[in-house]
């Protein structure tokens, strides 16, 4: 058989499949209608002989032929009719809304222009994701909480993978209807949603979700005046299912999300909305979003919703199952998207080491978009480098190390995206170049009139330059705050107009060029702006200042005039604003400002302090308080572990350096004289911080202070695991507040450590309860009794006399034996079997058995103060009869600054606080075994250390000076 007989025939077969399955439609469409005599079946059945077998591919072929044809004739009813009865309602809608969702694809990254789409997968980096903390609202600047994000220790935290959002964690046991993703502009939240969109369309992950519907907030605010029914409602966002037929969406898994919360401009009342539970029912958009997050309306289907955290809150905590926080690149994932984003691998080594090495800017790129702008700009000037020539655009080979510098940069590169259509012969036409010009300024006049509004920039249209949508939006807010910044200084130089005080009047002969009022205008707005939302504007306006930027944008503003600014003037205006006690919030933003004008001074001084390692000991200055916080929260080192006693002693010291303690895991506050005062700080921390571990052992808080520190802990958004209470001053009354806290909040707390206080039978009923309702919590009630209260303690004052014939030779006692000397000459006491022959020590008269409590006071460097049994050795050489050295003594030794504790040969350095005043209070529990020390100041008593053992015998409290002219009085207590 020849070729064209072959084709003849497979011609001839090919109708018959098309007429074979054209019959098959034609039954399934119109059965009313098919009146086919016997013959004719007998006909069809002829052509699905052995001749032509059924395939399923050919079938498949006809299919789409067919519903092109419809399609293409206007006829699509009839093509959807055909799909679902062919396939079925669910798997039509389904194979649509999959191929609908491969657009997700590709991305436009950053500002990527139409036709230069990059693949999704070439350049997504995975995100860090996090079990996050709901109710609390956070209206600060987002930066400020990128950098907040970037201290926090991330190997606590509980990672969570973008596609498992929906599943409950190993130890929990829960179905999770709705989730509620966090992220500051730029971080990912929408990458993520397309992601999420893209691998379900692809088959990978979550297929056990029938329906995928996107309801973006954006899109809902233009229906806002309109009614709809539920099944209206889908079928507007999901045309498929409409198409094929799909109208009762609860017999579906459906997965509904809302992207966006913070643009939504609808109402979301809650609380004033009707119930609604019928699909069918026609209601305002508002009132259909707020049912279906209550559950009313499709109590099955899944409902993720991403918001900024400002507008969180929008959505009550009871109605969220799950809280996420997108964090952006942690630090491995930086890395890995600039080698992914950068092919040449040497280069991309050389932007991650500039990158580690500028703090702002690698801060900064935990935001992915801020890492595109970085890739972007640092490759275009490698790239130039490399090539040992200097383009005509005026950007040198610097590699910028300011915020300022690296967004000067990106503009400029922007600016040359267009001039690069031309050839390098041909210049760019002045008129053009002009147009580009304006444009640059209205945006930056755009942006500067919205922000002193608080509002992030949309754009029109017909605006034009670095977007790309029907609805604008600057790619991060950042950008909208350099333009703004640009602006001002712009019209500022060119104009000799501070539109920061429009009202007040240059004087003429003032010169232009010279921005000091302007920037000290700029300095009083963002210091007078409630939650920092000026503070990034302020940092470009400085850096703008800067004679090398503003070189750098006079290439793309060419009527910019140069400033020739002196730093010196507004460097110290920013530093006497910091010396005024303004909040660490504002003080660190102002160390940024002047880390943009290159002063360092302050920062270089408190180093010298943190490098000398007596930083405790020194009277810092307001100014050096922030530039302390500054540098610890601006670290390279993840906050782990902050104790205050390193840097202060005192509630002065808690108040400045609460925003470290806030970003800290574990905080150590022992032994710091902390009062009532202290613990509501300590609770608004608690309420709003990511602390897991609090040590707040020996300080005088009492009932009253606990009250307020329970505050906290009964937050819904406390996280903290363990508290340490010991030797607080807490009875009853505190027990009662903890107790009531911790059944608020049961989730956490873990250990709860309330040794040495007095909560009496009543308080340890109502704790040993708690241990009982919480299963994971354990309590601590160690040693408790009433003497544990420091008020309580000048109940068991009593009277000592130092004994005479137990005295050192060298030692001379006043009058009325309450005080004692070492003296260079010896003195006149005759032979005694118990004096100390070798060692500058007495003993008291009392013998003591049962509970006491003194205090002593001394001059010098070296002292001794314990007690020891009657038969210590008196006479012996060496260390056999000092205080401690024994089993027959314990002793607390004070040398040089330091304080230790001895007994039986054993010493062991303790940690105490700075004290001027060189006093201690000295409490013997006879019948519980407890020796215990206090250093004592006019204010506080600090515990010190406490011996427990089993006493068999009376005990002579025992006293000891190691160098000559120096002194110890027993004295009446001063405290409590």
């Amino acid at each position: 058989m020849d070729t064209y007989a072959i084709f003849k025939l497979v011609d001839v077969h090919i109708k018959k499949i098309v007429l074979r399955e054209l019959k098959s439609y034609e039954r399934k469409l119109f059965p009313h209608l098919s009146h086919n005599s016997e013959s004719e079946m007998q006909n069809e059945d002829t052509m699905t002989s052995e001749e032509i077998k059924p395939d399923n591919d050919a079938s498949e072929g006809v299919l789409k032929i067919t519903l092109h044809v419809l399609k293409e004739m206007g006829q699509r009813e009839i093509a959807n009719k055909l799909e679902k009865h062919i396939y079925g309602e669910l798997d039509v809608c389904q194979r649509k809304l999959r191929h609908k969702l491969k657009k997700f694809e590709y991305i436009y990254e950053g500002v990527a222009q139409h036709g230069t789409q990059t693949l999704l997968n070439k350049v997504y980096t995975e995100l860090y994701i996090t079990e996050g903390v709901g109710g609390t609202v956070n209206n600060e600047h987002e930066v400020r909480l990128i950098e907040a994000a970037n201290r926090r220790r991330t190997t606590e935290d509980k990672p969570i993978k973008c596609e498992e959002i929906f599943q409950p964690l190993h130890e929990q046991d829960r179905f999770i209807r709705t989730v509620l993703t966090k992220g500051i502009s730029g971080i990912g939240k929408t990458i993520s949603v397309q992601k999420f969109n893209l691998e379900w369309a692809e088959g990978r992950v979550n297929q056990d979700i029938q329906l995928l519907i996107n309801l973006p907030f954006r899109e809902l605010n233009l229906m806002k005046e309109r009614l709809f029914t539920l099944t209206q409602l889908l079928q507007h966002f999901l045309a498929e299912a409409k198409e094929s037929g799909i109208s009762n969406f609860g017999k579906y898994k459906v997965m509904l999300i809302f992207d966006g919360l913070d643009e939504c401009r609808l109402p979301l009342a809650f609380d004033l909305n009707k119930p609604c539970r019928c699909d069918s029912e026609p209601a305002s958009v508002d009132e259909l979003l707020t049912n279906l997050i209550q559950g009313n309306l499709l109590p099955s289907a899944n409902i993720w919703i991403t918001s900024r955290p400002a507008a969180a809150n929008r959505i009550p905590v009871v109605l969220i199952d799950r809280v996420t926080e997108i964090r952006g690149f942690n630090d491995p994932k930086k890395e890995e998207y600039f080698r992914k984003k950068i092919s040449d691998q040497n280069m991309a080594c050389k932007v991650i080491s500039h990158v580690k090495s500028t703090r702002s800017l690698h801060i900064m790129c935990h935001i992915p978009v801020f890492s595109w702008i970085t890739a972007t700009v640092l490759q275009r000037i490698l790239e130039q480098t490399e090539r040992k020539r200097k383009q005509d655009d005026g950007v040198t080979g610097e590699m910028p190390k300011t915020l300022t510098q690296m967004y000067t940069d990106f503009l400029v590169y922007n600016s040359l995206i267009r001039t690069r259509k031309y050839s390098e012969e041909q210049e760019e036409p002045p008129a053009q170049e002009k147009m580009d010009e304006e444009m640059i300024l209205k945006l930056g006049k755009l942006a500067f009139e919205h922000l002193m509004k608080g509002v992030f920039t949309q754009i029109s249209q017909n605006d034009c330059g670095f977007y790309r949508e029907m609805v604008y939006c600057f790619v991060h807010l950042s950008i909208q705050e350099y333009f703004a910044a640009m602006f001002i200084f712009h019209r500022f130089i060119c104009f000799n107009q501070n539109l920061l005080e429009p009202h007040k009047t240059i004087i003429d002969h003032e010169a232009p060029s010279e921005a000091t009022s302007l920037l000290k205008s700029a300095v009083d707005k963002a210091l007078r702006s409630e939650n920092g939302h000026l503070d990034l504007f302020l940092r470009f306006l400085l850096g703008l200042s800067q004679t090398s930027n503003q070189i750098l944008l006079k290439s793309v503003l060419t009527t910019m005039e140069c400033s020739s600014q002196r730093n010196e003037e507004i460097a110290e205006y920013i530093k006497d604003k910091i010396r005024q006690n303004l909040s660490p919030e504002r003080c660190i933003n102002l160390f940024h400002c002047l880390n943009e004008l290159n002063d360092q001074c302050l920062l270089e001084e408190i180093q010298k302090y943190l490098c000398s390692g007596c930083l405790s000991e020194i009277q810092l200055s307001p100014s050096l308080w922030s530039a302390l916080v500054f540098v610890l929260l601006t670290a390279k080192e993840e906050l782990d572990e902050f104790d205050l006693r390193k840097y202060s002693r005192s509630e002065e010291g808690l108040l400045r350096l609460l925003p470290v303690i806030k970003e800290s895991r574990v905080a150590l506050l022992k032994e710091c004289s902390l009062t009532e005062k202290s613990c509501k700080l300590i609770g608004d921390v608690l309420s709003n911080s990511y602390l897991k571990e609090l040590d707040l052992n020996d300080n005088d808080l009492q009932d009253s202070g606990v009250e307020l520190l329970s505050t906290g802990l009964a937050s819904p958004t406390c996280q903290l695991e363990k508290l340490r209470l010991q030797f607080c001053g807490i009875t009853e009354i505190g027990c009662g507040h903890l107790a009531t806290a911790l059944k608020a909040n049961p989730s956490h707390l873990k250990e709860l450590d309330l040794s040495y206080n007095h909560p009496g039978q009543r308080g340890e009923e109502l704790l040993s309860c708690l241990q009982r309702d919480i299963e994971h919590l354990t309590v601590r009630l160690n040693g408790n009794a009433e003497c544990y209260l420091k008020s309580s303690l000048k109940k068991y004052v009593c009277e000592l006399t130092l004994d005479v014939n137990t005295a050192h030779s060298n030692l001379s006692l006043s009058e009325d034996k309450k005080k004692m000397t070492r003296m260079e000459s010896v003195q006149p006491y005759p032979d005694s079997p118990e004096r100390f022959t070798d060692w500058g020590q007495v003993l008291s008269k009392e013998g003591l058995h049962a509970r006491h409590y003194w205090e002593v006071e001394w001059t010098g460097e070296w002292t001794g103060v314990g007690v020891a049994y009657k038969g210590i050795s008196r006479k012996e050489k060496g260390n056999e009869c000092v205080l401690g050295y024994n089993d027959k003594s314990w002793s607390l030794r004070y040398c040089r600054g330091k304080y230790s504790t001895l007994f039986n040969k054993s010493d062991a350095d303790i940690s105490v606080p700075y004290f001027h005043s060189k006093r201690i209070g000295v409490f013997l529990d006879w019948p519980a075994g407890t020796l215990s020390f206090y250093a004592v100041s006019p204010n506080a008593m600090t515990h010190l250390h406490t011996f427990h053992t089993e006493f068999s015998e009376p005990l002579y409290p025992g006293f000891r000076l190691g160098f000559p002219d120096s002194s110890l009085i027993l004295c009446q207590p001063e405290y409590p």
